[in-house]
């Protein structure tokens, strides 16, 4: 078995959070990676609401509308 599973390091155990297809006493090689860099664990949550108040979202709903009226098709001659 070859890959990346999902671990949990609790109480100076790793602990696998996904099923090992391994027998027992397998001898294997872990290579660490945190799952995100800590500079940028919560930059999701810092930008929350970063966009408030700067789209009317409204008018932007009516002109998505208003431009799929327009044809820019020509007539199929027939």
């Amino acid at each position: 078995m070859a890959g990346n599973i999902r671990a949990r390091y609790r109480n100076g155990v790793i602990e696998p959070l996904e099923q090992l297809d391994l027998p027992e006493n397998t001898e294997i090689t872990i290579t660490i990676a945190e799952a995100r860099p800590k500079d940028a664990a919560d930059a999701l949550e810092r930008s929350a609401g970063a966009w408030k108040d700067s789209v009317d979202c409204d008018a932007l709903i009516r002109n998505i509308y208003a431009d799929r009226l327009i044809s820019t098709r020509p007539k199929p001659e027939l």
